[in-house]
This record gives C-alpha cells, structure tokens and sequence, in this order.
C-alpha cells in the first residue's frame, strides 16, 4: 500500500470513486468462478472517461499496477488482480449510459460499463439487433465483451464481438484518450488502431466507450433439438442445414448426453426431451424479420428430409416461444451445472469444422491415457467450430482432482488441438488460466510481435500484470 498515492487518487478522483477499505474491497478480488483470487489496495469507479484517464495517469505516474474489471463473468481469471497487495482494480459499473443509436446509419454508441442484456433490449426497442448474445449478457459488460473479443450464440451468422465493433474510446496507460469512436462503415485511411484494443485483455489500455454495428431485429424465431448418435451425424444435418437455409440459420449448438445428464440432475424444473436417450444433441436455431409461419415450416420441412435421411434420430420443433426457451435452457443452463457439480476443467477450443469428429474421437482416448476414470461434458457452438472441451472428476473423486490434474489434462487437450490446428482459446481469452499454455503454443513471431506492441502502449508494464503477455 501506499499512501502518498492513496492520498493523490482520492484528491483527484473524490471520495465517491475510490474504494480503500479491506473489507470494501474483497469482493471485487475473486473472479466469477471463486478459482482466482488477488490483492489490491483500491477499487476505483470512474464515472466518466476522464476520471479514468486521471486515474491511469496517476497509476502510471507511481508505477503502480491497474487490472480493469467488468462484470466479473470470465473464465479465465483476465479480470482478477495477482497477489500484489499494491494492485489497482479499475471497475467501470458507473459508466453505463447509451450515448446514441441511430436507426439510420443503424449504430449504437455506449459507454463501455453499460450490461450488454441493456443494450440488446435498447436496441430492439428501436426495432433493431444487437446480434452478440451470451449466457452471461444480463451481467456481462460491453466493454469486457470487446476487450475479449467476446463469442456466444450467434456467430455462426453474426460473428464475433470484432465484426460488430465499429469504433472504440479507450483510455492508454499514460493517460492518453485514443479517440476512435467513429461510427464510419467506410474508413481506408492506414491501420484499423482499435482492432488493438479488440481482445487485448485490459493489456495495453482500459476501453470506455464502444461504437457498435446494429442489424435487422429478427422478430420471428424457430428452434428444434435433434438427437443425433455421433458428431459426424451433426457435422452432416449442419452441412444440409445451411444449405436449405442459409443466413436464416443463427445458431447451431451442440451437447452431448453426459452434459444433458448433468443439467438433469443439477438444475431444477428441467425435463427429458425424448423418450429415449441419444449420443448428441443439436439446437438449431432459425431467425427471419416476418413471416413465422413461413420460417416455421421451412424448419419442419428440413429436419423432415434430415430425419427420412438418417441426419438425426428424433427431433422436437418448437410450437410456442415457451417451448422454445425450455429448448434453450437445456443448452444454456449447462455451465451452470457444471458449477454446481464442481471443478471442472474448462477448455474453450477452437477448430476447423469438419475435423470436429474426428477431434472429439481422438482427444478422448488422449485424455483418457492421462486420467481413465475422468468425466467428459463437451457441447459448444458446433456450427463456428467452437468447442468446449471439459473435464471433471472421476465418480467419488475429491473436489481437489481438478487443480491436482489441470495441468496434464490441459497439456493432452491443448496437443490434439495444435495437431489439428485449432486455436487453445476460442472466446473465453487468455488470462491467468492459460497463459502457460498460450506461451507455448503460439507462433514465436506472434508473440514478438504483440511483445512490442505491448512495449509502445505500456512501457511501464503496469496494466493487467500476469495476463495474456
């Protein structure tokens, strides 16, 4: 702790923003999964754009270490200070006001603390979409999303975070504004800068104001599960889905029965889909502007041909919008089963489509080599080729398997991906939790070149110690 700069924040920053009280201070130091936490001796909650430009300066000035935070819903611990006592954490919950959207140029500008859920139902109340969907969005922020160029549902027809991101407002870490919220379709002069600060982690700067594209709302929707025995059967109702429907199809998930055995047994109000119990299962999601009945029987023709086939086993369609949110919950409630049941082991992965088959074959005998008697819960958006890959406890193991085994289970998973080429991290980020991992697997000119980058934003090393780089 030091109290010369204790004493300069709360001069320049105010009593209302600063935050130095031990027991005030614990609840922002453990991430969302309670697996990490840190040190600090000050939380700051900035309620403009120059407060935390005051703030980093200020930070900079002592070389003192700042970790941004959002809504605290990572899984990678990249929002979690380390264990120095002298950490600054730089929250920006009071900065959440939409600043514009424009039905027009169809734009939506906030500030970066703003709940990505609010924005999603601020856009839609203007008759538009803001198509980044996630479990998390009712606490997950938009800053957070970008700075970890964040996935979910629909990127099989919207794309990450960064093809949503027009323009950003960020603060660097010597105090410096970077003034780039432009909400221009069309700009050709030089390098895109902001596409830096695009899941750079809170490693070169703190973003505090995002430019976002905004879509047609698509007010009709129609949903199926479908039973499917392997993961080639869905690689191949994928390929024929897309074909009949093209840029109707907006998500494509997948899970196996071990994760809906664990949403069964964890969440409460959850029911059996089928009759029977299949290898797999398949959430297709398809999305228009008008005409339900027309996307509705476009649906039920297609999952008609797949199952005469043999593409699927069964299916159930949704008839009502409640129904089509049960379906959901079955796919969405699985992380938080997963958290009910313990530890688990969590990889988010990335690979070439049509080897996920194949992948999922091999790495099971890889990881079983390692540890035979471990769980498997693999589901993801199949239809981006966004895996995740976890691994829990053996039946009547101890809680504590899961940090005794993280890092030869990670070590088999993370070479079946490279042998694949697939990516270690496919939307979660770096962080903490594998950084390692990420150092060893990453092309060596990359990585000096990111070294470099981070050299010229932050020279003095102070922003998100221990994460990413």
């Amino acid at each position: 702790m030091n109290p010369e700069f204790l004493d300069r924040l709360v001069q320049v920053l105010g009593k209302e923003s600063v935050i130095t009280d031990a027991a005030e201070i614990e609840p922002w130091l453990t991430d969302w999964r309670g697996v990490y936490k840190g040190g600090a001796q000050a939380v700051v909650r900035p309620s403009n754009t120059q407060q935390v430009a005051d703030c980093l300066r200020l930070c900079n000035e002592f070389r003192i270490p700042v970790v941004p935070r959002g809504g605290n819903t990572g899984l990678c611990g990249g929002a979690t200070p380390d264990a120095s006592p002298g950490n600054v954490v730089i929250s920006l919950d009071r900065m959440n006001r939409i600043r514009s959207i424009d039905t027009i140029a169809n734009t939506l500008v906030a500030d970066a603390g703003c709940i990505l859920g609010n924005l999603r139902r601020a856009a839609e109340a203007e008759g538009r979409l803001l198509p980044l969907s996630l479990a998390a969005e009712d606490s997950s922020q938009i800053g957070g999303n970008v700075a970890t160029n964040a996935g979910g549902v629909n990127v099989v027809r919207y794309g990450m975070t960064r093809e949503l991101v027009l323009g950003v407002e960020a603060v660097l870490p010597n105090g410096e504004v970077f003034n780039g919220l432009q909400t221009l379709r069309k700009d050709n002069t030089g390098y895109d800068l902001k596409q830096l600060f695009i899941g750079s982690e809170g490693t070169l700067g703190v973003i505090t104001g995002v430019a976002l594209k905004l879509l047609p709302l698509t007010r009709v929707r129609s949903v199926v599960l479908a039973a499917v025995n392997t993961p080639q059967q869905a690689l191949e109702l994928l390929r024929s889905l897309y074909g009949r429907c093209g840029a109707r199809l907006q998500a494509y998930e997948y899970f196996t029965d071990e994760c809906l055995d664990l949403v069964l047994a964890q969440v409460e109000g959850m029911h059996q889909p089928f009759e029977g119990r299949y290898g797999g299962y398949v959430l297709v999601e398809l999305a228009d502007t008008a005409d339900e009945g027309a996307l509705q029987d476009l649906l039920e023709e297609v999952i008609g041909e797949a199952l005469e086939s043999g593409l699927c086993e069964d299916a159930v369609v949704s008839a009502s919008l409640s129904q089509l949110q049960a379906l959901w919950r079955l796919r969405e409630e699985i992380s938080e089963a997963q958290r009910a049941d313990g530890p688990h082991l969590k990889h988010d992965i990335s690979l070439p489509i049509e080897r996920i088959p194949q992948f999922i074959e091999t790495a099971e005998a890889t990881v079983r080599e390692v540890a035979p008697d471990c769980r498997l819960f693999i589901f993801g958006h199949f239809g981006d080729g966004n895996l995740h890959y976890n691994v829990s406890r053996p039946e009547g193991a101890d809680r504590g398997w899961a940090k005794e085994w993280e890092g030869r289970i990670a070590a088999a998973v993370f070479g079946e991906v490279a042998a694949y080429g697939g990516s270690i991290s496919a939307e979660h980020g770096i962080g903490q939790l594998k950084r390692h991992e990420f150092h060893h697997h990453k092309d060596p000119m990359h990585l000096r070149l990111m070294l470099q980058i981070k050299q010229i934003f932050d020279p003095n090393s102070i922003m998100n110690p221990g994460k990413l780089l």
